[in-house]
Parts: structure tokens; sequence; C-alpha cells
């Protein structure tokens, strides 16, 4: 198991980054995936990897401006995402918590270092789509 946890600050309002990050249709701004398909609305959607890998998504909670949080799970891994949301003095903090494991024995000494940079990349991503 793997556990990766990452703070933000944006100079944004909550509200810009809460729709960025929870909106299914306006995703372009990701570098990572090519399509998200929506499954079971509002509980469930699967993201496709530039390299067509799917990995299925299940909604635990969403309360808005808070918290979002979800279940992955794909062939290599499973998990959880946690992401909380708030103000700090005008300014948007992020906080987001990934615990996965993998399926694999021989992916299981590179978890941790591929959720850091998945977590840096999506953080990067988020900042150029909100701050440009």
């Amino acid at each position: 198991m793997a556990k990766a946890n990452l703070s933000a600050a944006f100079s944004c309002s909550l509200e810009q980054v809460w729709s960025a990050v929870t909106s299914l249709e306006n995703y372009s701004w990701r570098s990572d995936i090519t399509e998200i398909k929506v499954t079971d609305a509002g509980k469930k959607f699967v993201e496709y990897s530039k390299d067509g890998f799917a990995t299925t998504f299940t909604v635990t909670a969403f309360e808005p401006m808070k918290k979002y949080a979800f279940d992955m799970d794909n062939e290599n891994m499973h998990g959880t995402w946690v992401g909380l949301f708030s103000d700090d003095q005008g300014k948007t903090v992020i906080d987001f918590t990934e615990d996965v494991t993998a399926k694999k024995l021989a992916l299981r000494p590179f978890v941790g270092l591929y959720l850091k940079k998945q977590q840096a990349a999506y953080v990067a991503d988020l900042r150029k789509a909100l701050e440009a």
C-alpha cells in the first residue's frame, strides 16, 4: 500500500477550483487523460489515459466546496482518493490524499513514486488552467 498527499494554494476562488476538479465534461486542461465517460451520473465514471488505460472511479463523497472523494480501480491498482477544499484568507487551498494498493507484486515498489508524480502533474495542470 502507498499513500501520497499534496497540498497547494491557488489565487482564484474556491468555486473556480471546485468546478475544475469536479467537472467530468471539461477535462481538456488535464495532460494525463484523453476521455472521461460517465457510467452512472453522480456516482461512477471512467477515465482513459493517453495510452487508452481505463480507471473506474466510484464517488463516495460530494460535499460542494468542501470534499470530493472516490474509490479507484483498474487492472493494476485499487484505492481511494480524497480531496479537501478550503478558503484561507482569499486563497483556495486543496489537500489531496491518495491511498493505493498495487494488484501486481512487481508494481508495489513503484506505486508511491508514481502517485507523487501524478499528483504533481495534476496540480501543475490545474494551476496552469486556473491561473493563466
